[in-house]
């Protein structure tokens, strides 16, 4: 009924919006992804998940990214998870305060009708001056 990781391994550039991963975030599950869509933006590594792979790669090199899955894996999230379970605790509860706070609905619109509608008011504006 649950998960204590969000997986993401989208192709890049392929990630349609990350919906999944935001909903994961509000119910304070940190991501492990390619920085790819949305989790570029979200992504504070080891605040409110990890990054798969590295953010400038443009080509999917798949043997990079499962080698840098399994090393977050093993080297970072399985030991924090079992043996500093307080700070695991920690990034999930900095995911709802810092993806959820700010991936959600009302910016989204917000900044939807400021990028789409605004501006082309204020164009419209300056035509008419």
């Amino acid at each position: 009924s649950g998960v204590d990781v969000w997986l993401n391994t989208p192709l890049r550039p392929q990630e349609a919006s990350g919906t999944s991963g935001m909903k994961a975030a509000l119910n304070g599950v940190p991501s492990l992804s390619v920085l790819d869509g949305w989790w570029i933006e979200g992504h504070i590594e080891g605040v409110t998940g990890w990054s798969i792979g590295e953010a400038n790669t443009s080509e999917n090199d798949s043997m990079a990214e499962a080698a840098s899955l399994y090393e977050k894996l093993q080297g970072v999230i399985l030991p924090l998870y079992y043996k500093e379970p307080d700070k695991f605790a920690q990034v999930m509860r900095s995911a709802i305060a810092l993806n959820g706070s700010f991936f959600n609905t009302q910016r989204m619109i917000s900044q939807y009708l400021r990028n789409a509608y605004q501006s082309a008011s204020d164009d419209a504006a300056q035509r008419l001056d």
